[in-house]
């Protein structure tokens, strides 16, 4: 037996072996999952193996579709002209986005920034080369070619997702995200201040945002 971590979703196991190993939580197999001592270090998880893992990730995968199911439910609740209705979903849907932030927290799911890249960049990786390309596979096989390709396109998209998370890793580590080596135009979010440089200002001089407010401008003329 061995002790089996997955990089997917982060669930810890035992197993057989590596090769034949599959994550009770999330399916996912091969390169997927690498021997728990190998892994990264990080806080422990005290319900790692137990029934109590698998109910947490259920009860936060629970809520993280009710509060999707109510943001959409409240939108057509606005275009029918249920504005009471539509607000009481909204609102309950940010009480289901709570509710799955504990859960999540629970299983230590949220880490630092660059620890957070990684895991939405393993995450995309898995949807991308795993989930959708299997899913449209067996769409094909059933019958059904055109929810196969919707299958395809929204992994393609999730294969830009990963992209984008592993670039921003990349300058967070290179600690490139507020310095360039070429002279850029920086935009601040809050006010929209304009500053010409390799680097923003500590604060910004108009609305007085710190540094972190500022991001590299985006040419919407061009």
């Amino acid at each position: 037996m061995v002790t089996v971590k997955c990089t997917v979703c982060g669930a810890i196991f035992e197993a057989e072996d590596l090769e034949t190993a599959v994550c009770p939580i999330c399916g996912a197999t091969g390169d997927k999952l690498q021997i728990a001592e190998d892994a990264p270090a990080e806080k422990a998880n005290p319900y790692a193996g137990t029934q109590t893992e698998k109910n947490l990730w259920e009860a936060f995968a629970g809520e993280s579709e009710a509060r999707n199911k109510y943001t959409y439910f409240a939108g057509v609740a606005q275009r029918e002209g249920y504005e009471q209705i539509a607000d009481l979903f909204l609102k309950t849907a940010e009480n289901e986005r709570a509710h799955a932030w504990v859960w999540f927290n629970e299983l230590g799911g949220i880490g630092t920034t660059p620890e957070n890249l990684l895991s939405a960049a393993e995450g995309e990786n898995y949807e991308w080369t795993d989930m959708y390309a299997g899913f449209a596979k067996t769409a094909e096989e059933e019958g059904f070619p055109e929810l196969a390709q919707k299958f395809r396109n929204i992994g393609a998209v999730e294969k830009r997702h990963e992209e984008r998370y592993r670039a921003l890793l990349k300058r967070v580590e290179m600690q490139e995200v507020f310095k360039r080596s070429e002279v850029k135009v920086w935009e601040c979010r809050s006010c929209g201040h304009i500053v010409v440089g390799t680097e923003p200002p500590e604060v910004c001089p108009v609305c007085a945002s710190p540094k972190g407010w500022f991001e590299v401008q985006v040419d919407y003329l061009g």
